[in-house]
């Protein structure tokens, strides 16, 4: 059957704080699986949302399909077991940036070096929201927190970074409020086989208000982000005359119609190369030098190990001499007793 969002969305109360960035993207997420649903042929019980501890946590009450609301940091072994026991399953990972990078850190970074065909979204809003305000792994240095009253004095991960380090194929990022890209990231990592990260810089407008005003606000965010595009030129700006070049081998903001540079000076995307030295300067990029890269950064191809498990099943099964528990009971050496 054709689906449309409202199908996805439970009855049950959104009980997210108002004005939280995960409401958008809870919206994108509805708004992706019915056009997931189309492209892949996914009836609405093949979908399974799997979540840890935290607000973001709460996303599987609100979505009318499967889940599994598990315990603090485990969201990822949760969704590598389900992948691999049915690998028929659609499994959709819903966890906090302290839920996954601190106590789930070594299940994150394990499930990404192994390539499980799982959806991770990490919310990330650089602070632990549930617990009323610590600081985080991605909070950044010298932030002011319930733990840090005179600023941090730990250096923030790059969820990007951590990725590309356990070997990642699939990487994304977006703001909350970028329904459009989000529902299109969403969409893209479902048809990616293995684990696709999508990293949602969200808001907590409690105890991290305008974490990432810095270049999300809406009056400057056009010429402080960009959006990248597999097979498109890396252009931003309000004006569009904003683009980023290579200077030898570091990125270079420059201005289209300036010093004689055209489009055809720009880089172009390309999410699907496997050397990860491009997709690396795009994670790191940081404004006020940069723009901060938005969207699918990297999409590769490679054996999944959900793939490998089931393949390696068959090729036992197939030269196995005991087909069944009386062929293995009585294999051997046996004796009988009376």
């Amino acid at each position: 059957m054709k689906y449309t969002a409202q199908d996805f969305k439970s009855n049950q109360e959104v009980r997210w704080c108002p004005g939280c960035g995960d409401h958008a993207v809870l919206a994108a997420l509805t708004r992706a699986f019915p056009e997931i649903s189309e492209q892949l042929n996914y009836d609405k019980e093949r979908y399974v949302i799997v979540s840890g501890i935290g607000c973001s946590s709460r996303l599987p009450y609100y979505v009318n399909t499967y889940g599994f609301h598990s315990i603090h940091g485990r969201a990822t072994a949760i969704s590598t077991g389900i992948k691999v026991a049915n690998p028929d399953i659609t499994v959709w990972q819903a966890c906090g940036d302290g839920d996954a990078l601190a106590i789930g850190g070594n299940h994150f970074i394990h499930a990404i070096r192994r390539n499980i065909d799982i959806n991770i979204i990490l919310f990330n809003n650089q602070i632990y929201g549930l617990t009323k305000g610590q600081y985080s792994p991605t909070s950044k240095l010298g932030a002011i927190t319930k733990t840090s009253p005179y600023g941090t004095v730990e250096h923030p991960f790059s969820p990007g970074m951590l990725v590309l380090g356990a070997r990642g194929t699939f990487f994304a990022r977006s703001l909350d409020t970028e329904l459009k890209l989000n529902q299109e990231i969403f969409v893209e990592a479902a048809n990616h086989d293995g684990t696709s990260v999508c990293e949602m810089l969200t808001n907590c407008v409690i105890f991290n208000d305008g974490a990432h005003a810095g270049f999300a606000n809406k009056e400057e965010k056009e010429d402080r982000t960009i959006t990248l595009r597999d097979g498109q030129k890396m252009i931003f700006g309000k004006n569009r005359n904003k683009g980023l070049m290579l200077a030898g081998r570091k990125l270079v903001v420059v201005e289209i119609g300036k010093n004689g540079i055209t489009e055809t000076d720009l880089l172009t995307h390309h999410s699907d190369t496997v050397d990860s030295g491009i997709h690396s300067m795009l994670i790191n990029m940081k404004y006020p030098d940069f723009p901060v890269a938005l969207g699918v950064i990297r999409n590769v191809k490679d054996k999944t190990y959900d793939d490998n498990v089931h393949a390696q099943l068959l090729e036992v099964k197939s030269k196995a001499t005991i087909h069944s528990m009386d062929e293995l009971l009585n294999s051997g050496s046996t004796w009988e007793v009376k």
